[in-house]
């Protein structure tokens, strides 16, 4: 009788445990439920925010080094001494992520443009970027004429990325166009800095703010934008709204510069 007894104790105790199980499941389902809801409602909220941002980019000239017509002239003999501070085409085999991709392609457009102007040959810059597009495959692209104009990062561009899901990656490129551009301009700062005025010195501060702005949002819930962030903090210092400030500011940051273009196209 006490054997019995124990088995039927033993049976109620499982049971009750299987009970007590399921109602700790069915909790942590809805757990997960409201967390998975809170985190909608962040990534919403994000989504808002960035496309204000982007607005405000779209609004934004080139640097002018990348500009068409910059108005530098470099004399036959500068075009000479052609510069060694650009990226070479290879690096685009070294890109490994698909945020590297995106962020190599994006350099190595900006580099095309000072290498045209040094007269320098520009094929092997179209092949690594071609090549560079096609592993990405971002449908995107196709909202633009010319993927070595990828740095421009345009609203048109942002609209496509939007609609194809890859936002996030807009600014990954326009990062890489960012810090690369600037530390161009660090690099031979007497002759590029010419092609600005005052409206132009300050909006590069601008885009180095709004940039902050939308890394430091998308740094909430994209943990591949950590070494864009780094960058960007080594852009800080410049807060130029006229050319000699902007001038002073790249010969004070030029090194952290350097760094943060090594951080990001590492």
């Amino acid at each position: 009788m006490k054997k019995i007894t124990f088995f039927a104790v033993a049976i109620a105790a499982l049971a009750f445990t299987a009970c007590g199980g399921n109602k700790s499941a069915q909790t942590a389902e809805e757990t997960d439920s409201i967390k998975s809801f809170e985190q909608e409602q962040v990534e919403a909220k994000i989504k808002i925010e960035l496309d204000s941002l982007a607005a405000e980019v779209g609004k934004l000239k080139s640097l002018p080094i990348v500009q068409s017509d910059n108005g530098i002239q470099l004399t036959a003999e500068e075009k000479q001494v052609k510069p060694d501070f650009l990226l070479a085409p290879a690096v685009a085999e070294d890109a490994a992520t698909l945020a590297e991709k995106y962020r190599i392609l994006s350099a190595l457009s900006v580099d095309k443009k000072i290498a045209a102007l040094y007269d320098m040959p520009t094929e092997e810059y179209d092949q690594a970027i071609s090549k560079l597009a096609a592993d990405i495959n971002d449908p995107s692209f196709k909202a633009i004429e010319d993927a070595t104009t990828i740095f421009e990062t345009g609203q048109k561009l942002y609209d496509a990325m939007n609609e194809n899901g890859r936002i996030n990656y807009f600014w990954q490129l326009m990062a890489s166009s960012l810090v690369e551009e600037t530390y161009v301009l660090s690099q031979n700062t007497e002759k590029f800095i010419t092609a600005f005025d005052d409206d132009a010195a300050a909006n590069v501060t601008f885009r180095i703010v709004l940039l902050s702005d939308a890394i430091a949002r998308l740094a909430q819930y994209d943990p591949e934008v950590e070494p864009v962030a780094k960058a960007v903090e080594a852009l800080a210092p410049l807060n130029a709204i006229s050319v000699d400030q902007l001038k002073a500011q790249l010969e004070e940051a030029k090194e952290n510069i350097a760094a943060a273009r090594a951080q990001l196209l590492k």
